[in-house]
């Protein structure tokens, strides 16, 4: 049997059962990168995709720019705020504030192991805090009636034990909480920068699948290292739900198959051209909305587009020419022209080497 035949099996046997489809497929919250346009962006390429935001502090949001923290675009649903806090009066005004705002779920960062985080005690130091994030669950739940999640590691530092991942799990799933987010390695608070932290800690995914044997009730999601479409469809054989990160980032062409394999419902797009053709119309809305309408507003957006043609002739051009700073003040369209030109160009050039 294919690996697409397995994948539309799962999802008819799935739906069969009645079984809850909104965290079949996440894409990570990431720091820096998954912000409102990276999100449309990815939206562009799945439409029953969960997306999440970057991990927003409950003192940010507090005390800051909220609007600047919360804005988002409508066509991003189903998408899910991420906190970093640990105090639970702070959490549950947060969680009120994602729900006014418009958020599908609120979901509570107990894996970045970062020293920043740490010092703000939270994050996966939290997981040694098991009853304190338990309270913070509580908290947000009492105020609000969107999802509350959490999104944790299997163990930190050299603890390896499947207990310590259940007992934390078991204690904060007793305050309500219904969906955890697994990330599959160990979280080592000292020694190793997040990259590493994401690299080094050895993956195992069987402590994941043996906390949905052990709470079947819950909604599982599993973490790390997960790239390919029957990486995922081999998960979903075990848990509920799978979250990509890098990979959905680096590689976002990839995303455009999972509706129709992971969903069962309609690809949104056929071409990467019309994927691009709709990203420049967002781009050049975000240009006209800014302050005079200047065009420099659209590089940051940018940025997380630029592996649209990973993998095809002439994506290195495209990009070259997407980043060349030299043309961040140019119109949009003017700067997507010259990229689709260097990247025929390229290709023509290939072809032509071949047949030659």
């Amino acid at each position: 049997m294919s690996g697409i035949d397995e994948s539309n099996d799962l999802f008819e046997s799935d739906m069969n059962k009645g079984l809850d489809k909104s965290w079949r497929l996440c894409v990570a919250p990431m720091m820096d990168w998954t912000d409102r346009h990276c999100r449309y962006f990815h939206r562009l390429l799945t439409r029953h995709t969960r997306l999440y935001t970057e991990m927003v502090t409950t003192g940010a949001l507090i005390h800051g720019d909220r609007p600047r923290h919360l804005d988002f675009n409508a066509e991003e649903h189903p998408v899910a705020l991420q906190l970093g806090g640990s105090e639970a009066a702070d959490l549950a005004q947060c969680a009120k504030l994602a729900q006014d705002w418009g958020y599908d779920e609120v979901n509570l960062n107990c894996g970045c192991p970062s020293e920043r985080v740490q010092r703000g005690a939270f994050g996966a130091c939290l997981m040694n805090e098991a009853s304190l994030v338990a309270d913070g669950v509580k908290a947000m739940r009492d105020v609000v009636d969107i999802p509350v999640t959490v999104k944790n590691r299997i163990g930190i530092d050299r603890v390896e034990s499947y207990e310590f991942v259940r007992d934390f799990v078991g204690t904060v799933a007793e305050a309500g909480c219904e969906v955890f987010i697994v990330h599959a390695r160990n979280a080592w608070l000292q020694g190793l920068s997040p990259k590493e932290n994401r690299e080094i800690p050895p993956l195992r995914y069987e402590l994941v699948y043996q906390l949905k044997r052990e709470f079947p009730d819950l909604t599982i999601v599993i973490n790390g290292g997960i790239q390919t479409e029957e990486d995922i469809a081999l998960h979903l054989s075990h848990v509920d739900g799978v979250m990509v990160g890098r990979h959905a980032y680096h590689e976002p062409w990839a995303m455009s198959r999972w509706d129709s394999r992971f969903f069962g419902m309609a690809d949104p797009l056929a071409s990467r051209e019309e994927a691009e053709t709709q990203w420049l119309a967002y781009l050049e809305r975000h240009v006209a909305t800014q302050t005079g309408g200047h065009p420099n507003t659209w590089p940051q957006a940018m940025r997380h587009a630029l592996g649209l043609w990973n993998g095809s002739a002439g994506a290195r051009r495209w990009r070259q020419v997407w980043s060349d700073h030299k043309l961040k003040l140019e119109p949009p369209a003017k700067v997507a022209a010259l990229a689709t030109a260097a990247r025929q160009e390229t290709r023509r050039l290939l072809a032509e080497s071949v047949s030659a």
